[in-house]
């Protein structure tokens, strides 16, 4: 059942998509937007409205909700650095669920309250298939009032929301466990590669890993990916890139080391220049090889 003021939700690109689903059966009333107008249709479907532009949303709704992969997409939907960005955030609570910079973020929040608007930082931690459960993990920071009002938004997509303070702590939060994220599997795509080489039995591997202490729905999901050589996207390799460079920035302005991302960030980015930027970061494995193909030819 549809209840309460329209909210909307702009971005419904792998993680937008299963994530505005979820909000629009659970009786949220969705005006939705996506750059590609057929991503749109799943969500027709579930009850929600489609809006024709970026600034029917804003000008219909009050809380708008931004899955979007870069910061200049970002910028494009606000109208920001124009005269439309007033018009667009003013009397609004923006909330930013994508991963950018804490810099970016930090800069954005200035403008938006400059132009008498709210913002809420509101990253996640989870891939594709947690977000088609709902049952991702979201990190919120910014005004105390506007936190508390999308917390209850976010219910039907997370299986946790975790406040962290002011802008940028949330995204911070989010970079640190990605490194976890990102280092995590990376050590298993090379287990697998290791174990392969030696000619040990997959699903004995598969076995004693899942078993393990180490063993987690990640761990689970990404080792059959890498043993089945299933790389249809979930996190995808240039996303995850990415993420590595933000990490990697962040680590650098604030002077702290970060040996095992700075690895990984030369993985992921062999990876992509092998063509795998689509395929899930399993497909990191592939970069593995390229490395174990070129030992073995010196």
């Amino acid at each position: 059942m549809r209840t309460g003021e329209e909210i909307g939700f702009i971005g419904l690109g792998v993680m937008g998509q299963p994530m505005a689903l979820n909000m629009a059966r659970a009786g949220t009333p969705l005006l939705v937007w996506n750059r590609s107008s057929e991503r749109s249709a799943l969500l027709r479907t579930a009850g929600a409205s489609v809006a024709t532009s970026p600034g029917e949303v804003f000008a219909r709704t009050r809380i708008v909700i931004l899955m979007l992969a870069t910061e200049e997409a970002i910028d494009t939907v606000l109208a920001r650095g124009t005269v439309d960005f007033a018009n667009r955030v003013a009397g609004r609570t923006i909330v930013h669920m994508g991963t950018t910079s804490a810099g970016y973020s930090r800069e954005l929040e200035a403008d938006i309250r400059a132009a008498g608007g709210l913002y809420v930082e509101a990253p996640v931690s989870g891939s594709r298939k947690p977000a088609e459960g709902g049952q991702l993990v979201a990190m919120l920071a910014g005004d105390t009032g506007a936190v508390e009002a999308v917390q209850s938004l976010l219910r039907p997509i997370c299986r946790d929301i975790v406040t962290c303070g002011p802008v940028p702590n949330a995204l911070l939060m989010k970079l640190a466990v990605n490194i976890f994220l990102i280092t995590m599997v990376t050590g298993l795509a090379e287990c697998v590669h290791f174990a392969e080489r030696h000619g040990l039995d997959r699903a004995r591997l598969t076995a004693v890993l899942d078993a393990g202490p180490m063993a987690s729905d990640v761990s689970r999901i990404k080792v059959a990916k890498l043993v089945a050589g299933d790389f249809s996207v979930q996190a995808a390799i240039t996303d995850v890139f990415k993420n590595n460079r933000l990490i990697a920035e962040a680590a650098r302005q604030a002077k702290v080391a970060s040996p095992l991302l700075d690895v990984c960030h030369a993985l992921y980015g062999e990876t992509e220049a092998l063509g795998f930027g689509q395929s899930d970061m399993a497909a990191v494995i592939r970069a593995i090889e390229e490395r174990t193909m070129a030992v073995r030819t010196t």
